[in-house]
């Protein structure tokens, strides 16, 4: 027999909670098609100040949690999901916009074993949705679809059907309306079977409680940093690897423009080679921390590195194990660089033309000892990671 529990959050919804309660309990027979037979609908009064309270407690069916202060929309959730008895759960919000009468198929899904199941917005669907928030979920679903290497077009959706054993692999979640993009990422990173079902998107009845500015840039700090605790590389990889990237396409371009005929840098040259030094000194440390940031993110999780900055290997052997003999070799050739510069331009008494030479020296000696350093510690990271490993399977073959 499985059941399902629907949350629903409530903060001063008096005009729509009514029509939304009903509209959920109206899906019994539905739900019984797909094979759940039972429907809990939890409301979870967040300190309304109208008639919230009053409006859910004579709505028969419902049963009425109450926070005494509010402690926002995830908090809310939270609550629910702690005092939910169905096998699976599902939540939407209390002012209409999202339609109870998809349940059934989100359950259809949860059933077939997804474990969790996202109503989307923005697959496809008639919408409603203000431009502004459009364009919003757009980016944070593209955005999530790079870090995460899986494509997902709604990662905000406030409509979900979830398995209740999920909630040890996406806990912590926060108390806020970021709850629904931290919950997308954690699931994502935990290699969750999710599926996304289109929905329709109605307007809201009352006036919206998100902020685009506020919210928008909570949203983007939320899902950046719940990625950095799965796979730092991922972020850091691909800033490193776009510093380097720019950095090659100016070299090449000053290569091309002096076989050219071209002798002299002028303004632009000169700015485009102090753009070119620093976006390849930034772009070798951040992959490197990237790296490194990965290997500590190993060693709490206490498991091999799962993720990566590709999600496969792309060299037979790691390129973070090739930091050493190529610090070394960046290193050298800096150094010969530059002492044949000093001494050439002493000799010469002509020093002021070779310091082009000379920057470029500074700069491949410094990538040397960078990657030199790095590889030091990233050996250092490996064994620890790897003892910590071998020691969880000991435990484990003797258990």
């Amino acid at each position: 027999m499985t059941t399902l529990s629907v949350v629903i959050p409530a903060y001063n919804e008096e005009d729509g909670i009514a029509e939304i309660a009903n509209r959920v309990l109206s899906i019994r027979p539905d739900l019984r098609t797909v094979g759940v037979n039972d429907l809990e609908l939890l409301v979870v009064d967040d300190g309304s100040s109208d008639k919230t309270v009053e409006i859910a407690e004579s709505i028969d069916g419902v049963t009425l949690i109450q926070h005494p202060k509010n402690k926002g929309y995830g908090g809310a959730l939270k609550t629910g999901f702690s005092q939910a008895r169905g096998e699976l759960i599902g939540f939407l919000d209390a002012d209409g916009t999202y339609p109870p009468e998809y349940f059934p198929q989100l359950c259809k899904e949860a059933l077939n074993g997804s474990d969790l199941v996202i109503g989307s917005r923005m697959a496809g669907a008639d919408s409603q949705m203000p431009l502004t928030r459009r364009v919003g979920n757009f980016f944070f679903a593209n955005l999530l679809s790079i870090l995460g290497r899986r494509r997902i077009t709604d990662s905000a959706s406030g409509m979900r059907v979830f398995k209740k054993t999920l909630l040890e692999r996406i806990y912590p979640l926060p108390d806020g309306l970021n709850l629904t993009p931290v919950m997308s990422t954690r699931a994502v990173h935990e290699q969750v079977a999710m599926t996304e079902i289109p929905i329709p998107y109605s307007e809201r009845l009352g006036a919206s409680k998100l902020s685009v500015v506020h919210d928008g840039r909570l949203f983007l700090e939320s899902m950046v940093w719940t990625a950095m605790t799965y796979n730092p590389v991922r972020i850091f990889g691909l800033i490193g690897v776009g510093s380097v990237g720019l950095s090659l396409l100016i070299l090449a371009g000053l290569v091309i423009a002096r076989l050219g005929g071209n002798t002299t840098l002028g303004d632009l040259g000169v700015a485009s080679v102090f753009v070119a030094l620093v976006a390849a000194v930034i772009g070798i440390s951040t992959f490197a921390l990237g790296v490194t940031f990965n290997y500590l993110v190993t060693i709490f999780h206490k498991q091999p590195v799962r993720q990566g900055l590709f999600g496969k290997p792309v060299f037979k052997t790691p390129l973070n194990h090739q930091f050493g003999w190529m610090g070394l070799v960046s290193f050298l050739i800096g150094l010969g660089i530059g002492i044949f510069s000093l001494v050439s331009g002493i000799s010469n008494q002509g020093i002021e033309r070779l310091w082009l030479y000379l920057v470029g020296s500074a700069m491949a000696i410094l990538v040397g000892v960078q990657l030199m350093i790095n590889w030091i510690l990233l050996r250092v990271l490996e064994d620890l990671g790897r003892r910590e490993v071998m020691a969880k399977e000991d435990i484990a073959g003797y258990a």
